[in-house]
């Protein structure tokens, strides 16, 4: 493994700081009201830079890169903390479009996802995006989408034919009041049968959909309520085939694909919490560095200093596990659980050095501590990830095989 980056790869990342300097600084209304980013600079990164298909096929208006070319990109993001739908396009729904859907939707809709004309999030019920992703929990049983009886979102074939109808809501949707497309997941066919398939929902003049942006805590990470009141959508795939619900062999690898869109988002999502936490540690250098007290600044007092470095350590260890991770994606829920603990870590320690200022809600280290609180709620939590990563590796498999099995150990 070569560490070092190619020129190509440290060009994005000199590029895309200085794009995302000139974009939304943050502060409080960073976040603001309507789509929650500003899409006259969506526009523009993806037109100078193709931010939004940096790891896209060329054969599809991409730029031809991969996920560490992605993962740079995801760290600028993370430092600047300028609202993006840059996860939800990029980092979810063009991942599972790529894997799953046919020749026909990837020809349709990645050149458009790739030059920024068309945005995308990922709808789970339930608020089960962690579980769906298999971050946190085996998704492979499908009862995260409504276990075939009630509740979640239920999807049949329409009686006219030519589609599907869903019904249902999804909450804490990424991005989903502002996204043309939304990639649903939806459980279909009987209680003894019945699987969960992923749809495409476009949503302008879409009838029975309503989209309703929430309040999140992290205000620079929009977040939406659907419902589905049976919406128009179509299966993801290829569809016909042998099936009672009609979708053959269509998304038969549904888990898989999203384990492995996952996998990808999380070491996505380590980078960016890695580049927020540089930022958070480098605006509270400079804080110290010009704050007096006692006629010398307070950057100078050996317990501000002790601090400062052990924050310092802790974000370029976790840089580490971020780079790593976007070599190598197995690696990104254990990358992920270290980055986000180093952000909370962070965050919260530069609103205690900030002193009075620091703890006032404005200020602008709270939504670095804002993003480090809903990454974890919505991904988390830290212990969880780890523990779901140790399962998978068989770590703490017993005698039997039982990954939850443990030797009785004599003292």
């Amino acid at each position: 493994m070569d560490a070092a980056f190619s020129p190509e790869q440290s060009a994005i990342r000199r590029t895309l700081r200085t794009a995302l300097s000139r974009g939304a600084p943050p502060g409080p209304a960073a976040g603001g009201s309507g789509p929650g980013y500003d899409p006259a600079l969506w526009a523009r990164l993806a037109d100078e830079l193709g931010l939004p298909g940096l790891a896209l096929p060329e054969a599809y208006g991409g730029v031809g890169g991969g996920t560490v070319e992605l993962a740079l990109a995801f760290e600028e993001a993370g430092r600047a903390l300028v609202p993006l739908p840059l996860f939800a396009t990029a980092g979810l729904a063009a991942p599972l479009i790529t894997a799953l859907g046919s020749e026909q939707q990837r020809a349709a809709l990645l050149p458009a996802i790739a030059d920024g004309s068309l945005t995308a999030a990922l709808a789970v019920p339930g608020g089960h995006l962690a579980t769906a992703l298999g971050l946190t929990g085996d998704n492979a049983a499908g009862t995260w989408a409504g276990g075939g009886r009630a509740g979640g979102i239920q999807a049949r074939p329409s009686p006219q034919g030519g589609g599907w109808l869903l019904y249902g809501e999804a909450e804490q949707v990424l991005d989903g009041h502002s996204a043309g497309l939304l990639i649903v997941a939806a459980h279909t066919g009987g209680f003894a049968r019945g699987r969960t398939l992923l749809f495409l929902v476009r949503t302008a003049g879409t009838e029975g959909l309503a989209r309703s942006r929430w309040t999140a805590l992290d205000e620079t990470r929009p977040q939406a309520r659907i419902e589905l009141r049976d919406t128009h959508a179509e299966l993801l795939g290829e569809a016909g085939g042998d099936g009672d619900d009609g979708t053959g062999g269509a998304n038969a690898g549904v888990p898989a694909a999203l384990s492995a869109a996952g996998r990808t988002a999380a070491a996505l999502l380590a980078a960016e919490a890695v580049g927020s936490a540089a930022s958070a540690l480098d605006r509270t250098v400079e804080h110290v560095k010009g704050r007096e007290q006692f006629g010398r600044p307070i950057g100078s007092f050996q317990a501000v200093k002790h601090r400062l470095a052990d924050l310092y350590v802790r974000v370029q260890a976790a840089r580490s596990a971020a780079y790593y991770a976007a070599w190598d994606p197995d690696a990104g829920p254990l990358a992920l659980a270290q980055c986000l603990e180093a952000l909370r870590v962070v965050t919260g320690e530069a609103i205690q050095l900030h002193g009075g200022i620091g703890f006032t809600w404005e200020h602008e280290a709270h939504l670095y501590f804002k993003r480090a609180a809903s990454d974890e709620l919505l991904f988390g939590p830290v212990h969880r990830l780890r523990a779901r990563a140790a399962e998978s590796a068989g770590l703490f498999a017993g005698p039997a095989g039982d990954p939850l099995a443990r030797e009785e150990v004599t003292v």
